[in-house]
């Protein structure tokens, strides 16, 4: 019997796990028994405060510097429709899908909390929408950040209310074929909602949940691949002592000298040059436990503030139990803006150094081995293209590590004066990470040849077992071929996972979870 495997949101208890079976793998997704009653309690105070006449932002007065405009109450169903379709104004290529699925989780998550006033039906639609995969086109561009992912958001609605346009089974259709292809009604939105689904940060915590999921796998990559590069080069291993790393006693250092030296443990090349006079390394080398745990410090920092924004209300107005319905700015994007800006440079630095190995590699004087790791080079260029490839990638990374959230520019007519650029931030986080996984894949690349040219020495088991899984997609280079074909076989390795699952047969987790 197969077991179809579900999420199940509660606004408390997500996990970016969680996001990333739904997002990425497909898995089902269901509202708990106590969300449902926290959603319908939240709806029934927003019926109240209507019966009662009450003002409140954004049920019966306008939006943004249009707050102190009152609505009559038979336009305030009218009022949610407008705001959807007067929002969607973005632009550029659409998100992913996994993006996309991303935020409609994220949002139903936000909603189940009980403080946006949104109907049951309304969030029922969003989780049908995720389990019949529905998939609304999403431009990339139009989000400053504040109040909340405006325009991403907005399109993502367009297709609940049978408007836009969405991906279903491949294919792409108006909003209204999709809902009806998938059997879903669209919904007819009711006081509050509109404002409920388009007030938050969903669109660039999605992006950035994938994103810092990825980097931590990435890392485990990246430590194998610096220390197939140190054997290449005939590299010492003192320098990762835990000793050292236990009196500057940063986690991520500690973590990373001690991933090291599993990977590296009883290697024939090392003990070939155990009596060679070598004192100490250069500093991609010798300093990559400092480097690399820097990087894996902050990727955790990201991490945590993640895990708290996919289980928080960040819409306005927030629907309290007790009656109240207050204004505020949950909607603002900084806590996310500044990690993805921390999330980009902490990655560019991990391909940075990279990169720096990859030119040791490839350069006889530095690394002793043959000239561009061709044993014919002048007739032969080898990997001489290689490094130019990543000096690329990591100078791109350097103009994309530029933060986004030291940036506002004011909207609505100066009412949201401050805005966080979070998305842009995000966005530019993937980024990055995409050009380092390029970067790691272009060093397996170089290391794994250099290897080969100290045969018949052998690395360590575990590095053996990297080496076997590239050489089973990419045979040692004898002669000049096109490259960009290994390098995307080794990218696609790293993306399955298959080069760390080998290497971590031998040693265990390099990391702990």
């Amino acid at each position: 019997m197969v077991r179809i495997m579900t999420v199940a949101i509660d606004g408390e208890s997500l996990s970016i796990d969680d996001v990333v079976r739904v997002a990425r793998h497909g898995e089902a997704v269901t509202l708990t028994d106590e969300a449902r009653s926290k959603i319908q309690q939240s709806r029934e105070v927003i019926e109240r405060a209507i019966r009662e006449g009450r003002t409140v932002y954004g049920v019966n007065t306008g939006f943004g510097d249009l707050a102190n405009v009152s609505i009559a109450s038979e336009d305030v169903a009218a009022l949610q429709v407008n705001l959807i379709r007067s929002h969607s104004v973005g632009v550029g290529e659409p998100f992913p899908t996994e993006v996309v699925r991303g935020m409609m989780l994220l949002r139903a998550n936000a909603l189940a909390k009980g403080y946006s006033g949104a109907r049951l039906e309304t969030v029922e639609t969003l989780v049908e929408m995720l389990n019949r995969h529905v998939t609304p086109i999403v431009p990339q561009q139009g989000s400053v950040g504040s109040s909340g992912d405006l325009a991403p958001l907005a399109h993502m609605v367009l297709v609940m209310i049978g408007e836009g346009e969405a991906f279903y089974e491949g294919e792409r259709f108006s909003g209204a074929e999709a809902m009806k292809r998938a059997g879903i009604a669209p919904i007819e939105l009711q006081a509050k909602e509109g404002v409920a689904l388009i007030n938050g940060t969903q669109p660039m915590t999605a992006v950035g949940t994938l994103a810092v999921y990825d980097a931590l796998q990435l890392v485990r990559d990246a430590t194998i691949a610096g220390a197939m590069s140190l054997e290449a080069l005939r590299g010492t291993r003192v320098a990762y002592d835990d000793r050292i790393h236990k009196i500057r006693p940063h986690e991520g250092q500690i973590d990373a000298a001690r991933a090291l030296l599993k990977v590296l443990q009883d290697s024939e090349i090392n003990k070939s040059h155990a009596d060679c006079g070598k004192v100490q390394d250069a500093y991609s080398l010798r300093c990559y436990p400092q480097v690399l745990g820097a990087s894996i410090d902050a990727i955790r920092y990201v991490q945590s503030v993640l895990e708290t924004e996919i289980n928080s209300a960040t819409d306005n107005p927030l629907v309290f139990p007790d009656g109240d319905v207050i204004s505020g700015g949950n909607f603002h994007g900084q806590p996310v803006a500044l990690v993805m800006d921390f999330l980009g440079i902490a990655l560019s630095e991990i391909g940075n150094i990279a990169e720096r190995r990859i030119n040791r590699l490839v350069d006889s004087k530095l690394s002793g081995l043959p000239a561009f790791l061709t044993t014919n080079s002048g007739l032969q260029s080898g990997m001489m293209i290689a490094q130019y490839t990543a000096a690329a990638l990591v100078s791109e990374n350097k103009v994309l590590a530029h933060p986004a959230s030291v940036d506002s520019i004011p909207t609505s007519a100066e009412q949201e004066d401050h805005v966080s650029m979070g998305t842009i931030a995000a966005r530019k986080a993937r980024s990055i990470l995409q050009n380092v996984r390029n970067v790691i894949a272009l060093e397996f690349l170089c290391a794994a040849q250099g290897i080969d040219l100290l045969a018949p020495l052998k690395p360590s088991p575990p590095l053996a077992e990297a080496h076997r899984v590239i050489r089973s997609k990419v045979p040692t280079l004898t002669d000049d071929r096109p490259l960009y074909l290994d390098v995307a076989k080794i990218a696609e390795l790293m993306s399955e996972g298959a080069i760390v699952s080998a290497v971590e047969a031998l040693t265990g987790p390099l990391y702990e979870p």
